[in-house]
């Protein structure tokens, strides 16, 4: 009987799933683990794998959103009624799909040809041309690559994500190409820019597709703002042991040490000698987390991704660096994996680098609390009764009320402080 192919959980956040393209059509043959399609999640674009083999019988969702669970293609042997699949597993969702037809599109006026943009980037309607998934086109838009010259790898020389991954690493290698003539300048006048005018006219302003990603965010942070009883509590640390310290190891380390790394492993320490901070609510009880888990909120363009540090409280702060790094570059490059976000018990935010002094977080569920991390300032401050120059950094803890109390959070800040202001405790 023919298999309803359904929309999967592909991380554990996910509500729904957005069909940016499928890779094969109805009446294709399908083998197990080839790619059917791309599916955006709240996290990243990834694709989605055959798990039957057989041929695609129906697409029930060309494009768009799809919620967890919900008919997206039924494969099964060529001339089975795919209406009857779907209907066997309790699902007719899709079947009103079928029957309404697509809007007619208008044929596209003619255009006329213009000579190739100078960087070298195909256009739209030659990357339209090319055998290429969505996101490998998408890629080789934001890298500047001419699709085109891409070598495809996929099914009958598709190009896939991986084909434009290798050219943007040899792109990376090859020299610089030479500098191209500009363009002529356009025979007609442009047409002239009617000025904004304040206090009439129409409205002046740009409307966004929300992401899945951004979706998600909302969602997650609304009900963990509204349904977290939050408190905050702040605390100062004198860093300037920290600094000495970080320019010390820095003339020994295999990499670069940044303040970040000292906090997250000052955190992790703290975390555990207060194993109630790092907790979880689980609504009729507690969890104590034997393991220490940071996640670090790593600012991408389309919001904010929270890959997870694992066991950080017996890294070394070179492993710690090098993990951080790591996970920042897949972040922001749309290439974490499900389990690089999962199992936080803890959770770090740092705008110190943005200058920010002071700022208060929102709890990053499941976990308990979640420290917002400032910058460090030079400011003056009393030291042995003189007055002398400091470097103070601010942090904030916030904390659930239903797992942690205010001393609870107030002992660990305290433990915290007195790590960074003696950091040489971390290496022993």
């Amino acid at each position: 009987m023919a298999e309803v192919i359904r929309m999967p959980r592909m991380s554990d956040t996910m509500e729904e799933g957005n069909i940016v393209g499928w890779l094969k059509k109805e009446g294709d043959v399908i083998e197990p683990g080839e790619t059917l399609a791309e599916v955006e999640t709240d996290k990243a674009t990834m694709e989605l794998d055959s798990y039957v083999e057989g041929t695609l019988l129906h697409i029930a969702v060309k494009e768009g959103p799809v919620p967890i669970d919900g008919v997206i293609a039924v494969i099964g042997k060529p001339g089975e009624d795919w209406k009857i699949a779907i209907s066997s597993a309790g699902d007719t969702a899709a079947a009103p799909a079928e029957s309404a037809p697509e809007p007619a599109k208008e044929e596209p006026a003619p255009q006329k040809t213009e000579a190739p943009a100078s960087n070298g980037v195909a256009s739209t309607q030659d990357d339209k041309r090319v055998k290429a998934s969505p996101l490998a086109k998408s890629m080789a838009r934001e890298a500047g690559i001419d699709i085109s010259e891409v070598a495809g790898s996929g099914d009958h020389g598709r190009i896939v994500r991986r084909d434009v991954e290798a050219a943007i690493e040899s792109q990376k290698t090859a020299p610089a190409p030479a500098a191209q003539p500009a363009a002529p300048a356009p025979s007609k006048p442009a047409p002239a820019v009617t000025p904004f005018v304040y206090g009439g006219g129409e409205a002046n302003y740009e409307e966004v597709a929300v992401s899945q990603m951004r979706k998600t965010i909302a969602r997650r942070l609304s009900e963990s703002k509204f349904s977290a009883p939050h408190f905050y509590l702040t605390i100062e640390i004198n860093m300037d042991k920290a600094v000495q310290l970080r320019q010390k190891l820095n003339e020994v380390s295999p990499t670069k040490l940044s303040f970040n790394d000292l906090v997250i492993k000052a955190a992790a320490a703290a975390l555990r000698q207060h194993p109630a901070v790092n907790s979880s609510w689980l609504g009729d009880k507690i969890r104590r987390n034997k393991d220490i888990n940071v996640g670090v909120a790593v600012a991408v363009e389309e919001g904010l991704l929270v890959p997870v540090i694992r066991y950080t409280d017996i890294k070394t702060l070179s492993q710690i660096n090098t993990e951080v790094k790591t996970l920042a570059g897949k972040a922001k490059e749309k290439k974490l994996q499900p389990d690089e976000m999962q199992g936080n018990t803890f959770t770090i935010s740092n705008l110190g680098m943005f200058g920010i002094e002071e700022f208060t977080a929102i709890i990053n569920p499941p976990d308990s609390c979640i420290l917002a991390v400032g910058g460090i300032i030079e400011k003056p401050i009393v030291k042995d009764g003189q007055i002398a120059v400091g470097n103070m950094m601010k942090v904030t803890l916030s904390c659930d009320h239903r797992v942690v109390d205010g001393a609870t959070g107030a002992q660990f800040l305290q433990t915290f402080k007195s790590i960074l202001e003696e950091p040489i405790r971390l290496l022993v």
